[in-house]
């Protein structure tokens, strides 16, 4: 597989596990939540800049993202 390509597969895992823990989900919920919510097509198109960031901010602009995309969790 393409390097990149598994880069990005590790990361979004990373962000869906981290999502989980930061909002007390398990990873199936935050999974099913970032898909509803339009945080996974988030973390796609904006890759390139979210994975240079910490990742608390990561996760803070994904939730204020899925926030503003019909999610409830603050």
């Amino acid at each position: 597989m393409e390097k990149k390509f598994v880069d990005k597969v590790n990361y979004l895992i990373a962000v869906i596990s981290d999502f989980a823990a930061m909002h007390s989900l398990t990873n199936t919920q935050s999974y099913r939540y970032l898909n509803r919510y339009k945080g996974l097509d988030f973390i796609e198109k904006y890759y390139e800049v979210e994975h240079t960031l910490p990742f608390d901010d990561v996760l803070t602009d994904l939730t204020a993202y899925c926030r503003r995309h019909g999610g409830a969790l603050t």
